[in-house]
């Protein structure tokens, strides 16, 4: 094992928490990289989650399988992470060596330094070596230098840009009925097909931005399929060529739909470029002819299946990359992997003898908290997300991606939404009304001083008094914090309902029980037991109720409503006294005992202008007594805060 080489650094984009992963000896993470980024530069770290019976060691075919579908052309394995002694970084870059080789083929990037991270099972401090991807022979080398990047965001994407392609194809499937089995070869018939016309000369494809807020957009640029190179090494693209006459339309990058004005750097927000397939778009003739048609007779009896696919590619490139090896080498690519997931997934069911069974797989892109980069997912449309099957399809990438097991982050309601392009020149993942969302964004600090903020984490809608043509001023406040509460929930994808007025949140008491029937209707108030029941009934949420005597001893449970915050990031709902209000934090001092409350009034009856919301104290730090003296919270009056309990679930 060779000294440490001092010209070498690794670069660390994802948290270091992320590093430590394992507790027992062997490879359990993998390392993902760009080849548009610097050398030894980590991006993100997945978790191994398929091993073998027999050995625990990775279970490399289902790993590429596995890897190929979630990880975005643009992106690719650079390393691998074992726990136990130094000598572990070998059986770390070897078996990344075999993974490329069955994720990308032989010959595949041979310059390609690859990782070995080691952490150790006594102090659990990582150390990284590297080693020549071509040189199986050659020894490792340790690199002491790490840097951990202070704005990954902004490294990753300040350069780099989103291409992405939609293409429906009807698959045709022909096969004599005397000879079932030949459906299979039937399939890579017709998928060799596809992919032939993917590479054909006379194939057209057209790129344009698509954002279209911005009225000087440039105009859509064509690559035509002979210009395409399929043996394109990324480090030996050349930049941006302007000639003469302008730019030559061969050597476009992708800055040509760069966007140079960003002051956020996401996914949500970057530059996105949209690729069209236009098959039937062939180049000039020289010479005229007529339509012709050709007659093949069937000698046997047969059968046509029809297969409606969608195919769905999300890649990530360097605005410095020309246009067409950006379809070349990321786009073509990406569909033809697509099409071969779909082909290992279908053919089972016509094999089977149920060749009219449609499969409805579909790719849907997300960009999970934590995860700089965008990842794919197929799911059969044919379960609904809450059978058992899809439910631990999701679990198993939590898993992979280190997600919590308690939140649904990759349901298809938090998918990328691109529609959103062009109108807002943002990508969205959410759903909801056009109400005010996460208000308390950029007001003032508490005031207190050394204290810890614990915050609701997620967004949601603030419902106040008088909204929708509705007037409930005088008694609605606790069924406005109900709303915002239950607005939460759906944002988060825990729920699909949508919010529910005050004679739904009405008859849902009148269901269970609570309440009579006279109920429905009326201006009656509600408290915190109230609407427990109905996030209850409604969502399937169970709350904790916490009683206070007094105004004056609700300073007393700021430790335990941070501990909420925390662990649960809900809204809470102060009931009681007089009044109705939502919590969205607290500002507390463990060693003074100073705190604040964050207070969403319900009580707000104007329009939803933000800043005079902000500007009238309708959400802000409230103080248990302020620097007049004056007592937010009524010292002769009880208080129950309702505290809703984030779902266990995927």
């Amino acid at each position: 094992m060779a000294d440490d080489d001092s010209n070498r650094i690794v670069r660390l984009l994802c948290r270091p928490s992320h590093l430590h992963k394992g507790s027992d000896p062997g490879i359990h993470c993998w390392l993902i990289g760009s080849p548009f980024l610097p050398p030894l530069t980590i991006v993100s770290i997945l978790r191994c989650i398929n091993t073998t019976p027999s050995s625990s060691s990775p279970d490399l075919h289902k790993e590429s399988n596995d890897l190929k579908t979630l990880i975005p052309k643009g992106f690719e394995l650079i390393g691998a992470l074992a726990s136990g002694d130094d000598t572990s970084a070998r059986a770390a870059i070897d078996a990344t060596r075999e993974l490329r080789k069955l994720m990308y083929g032989e010959g595949m990037g041979e310059d390609q330094l690859l990782i070995g991270g080691v952490e150790s099972l006594d102090s659990g401090e990582v150390r990284f070596f590297v080693c020549e991807t071509g040189n199986v022979s050659s020894g490792i080398e340790r690199v002491s230098s790490v840097i951990q990047e202070e704005n990954p965001e902004k490294f990753v994407w300040e350069n780099g840009c989103l291409l992405r392609c939609e293409l429906p194809i009807k698959l045709p499937i022909y096969y004599p009925l005397k000879n079932p089995t030949d459906v299979e070869k039937a399939y890579k018939q017709a998928t060799e097909a596809v992919i032939a016309k993917l590479k054909d000369p006379q194939a057209v494809y057209m790129l344009e931005t698509l954002s279209k807020t911005s009225s000087d957009q440039p105009p859509p640029s064509i690559v035509r399929g002979v210009q395409l190179d399929f043996h394109t090494d990324f480090s030996k693209t050349k930049h941006l060529v302007e000639g003469d006459a302008g730019y030559d339309a061969s050597s476009l990058s992708c800055s040509y739909f760069s966007i140079y004005s960003k002051t956020a750097f996401s996914i949500e927000n970057a530059d996105t470029i949209q690729v069209s397939v236009l098959f039937n778009s062939l180049g000039p003739s020289s010479a005229s002819a007529a339509p012709t048609a050709e007659y093949f007779p069937v000698m046997e009896e047969a059968r046509l299946i029809v297969k409606d696919i969608k195919l769905d590619v999300l890649c990530y490139a360097s605005r410095d990359l020309p246009l067409r090896h950006a379809v070349s080498c990321l786009i073509i690519p990406g569909l033809i992997d697509q099409l071969n997931i779909l082909q290992k997934f279908m053919l089972p069911s016509l094999l089977a003898k149920h060749p009219q069974y449609n499969c409805q797989l579909k790719p849907y892109h997300f960009s999970p908290p934590g995860v700089l980069h965008p990842i794919t997912v197929f799911y059969e449309l044919s379960f609904g997300e809450t059978e058992m099957k899809q439910v631990e399809f999701r679990r198993s990438l939590h898993s992979r991606l280190g997600l919590p097991y308690d939140r649904p982050l990759l349901r298809i309601a938090n998918a990328l939404d691109f529609s959103k392009l062009k109108n807002s020149g943002t990508v969205s993942h959410q759903k909801g009304s056009a109400l005010l969302r996460d208000v308390h964004t950029g007001i003032p600090s508490s005031g207190v001083i050394g204290g810890a903020v614990s915050l609701v984490q997620g967004s949601y809608e603030y419902h106040h008094y008088l909204q929708d043509g509705f007037n409930d001023s005088g008694w609605g406040c606790a069924y406005r914090s109900l709303q915002t509460i239950i607005s939460w929930f759906r944002l988060q994808n825990y729920s699909s309902i949508e919010v529910p007025s005050h004679r739904e949140i009405q008859q849902a008491l009148v269901e269970i029980g609570d309440k009579d029937p006279s109920f429905i209707g009326s201006r009656d108030w509600i408290g915190a037991i109230e609407l427990s029941f109905v996030l209850d009934k409604l969502l399937g949420v169970t709350c904790k109720v916490i009683n206070v005597r007094s105004g004056a001893e609700l300073p007393e449970k700021c430790r335990e409503l941070a501990l909420h915050f925390e662990t649960q990031s809900t809204p809470v709902m102060i009931g009681g006294g007089v009044l109705a209000y939502t919590l969205l934090g607290v500002d507390y001092n463990d060693a003074s005992g100073d705190c604040a409350f964050l207070i969403l009034d319900p009580h707000y009856t104007g329009t939803d202008d933000l800043k005079k919301i902000i500007n009238g104290g309708w959400v802000g730090w409230k103080k248990a007594v302020d620097s007049k003296g004056k007592n937010f919270f009524l010292h002769d009056k009880f208080y129950n805060l309702l505290l809703p309990q984030r779902p266990n679930m995927v």
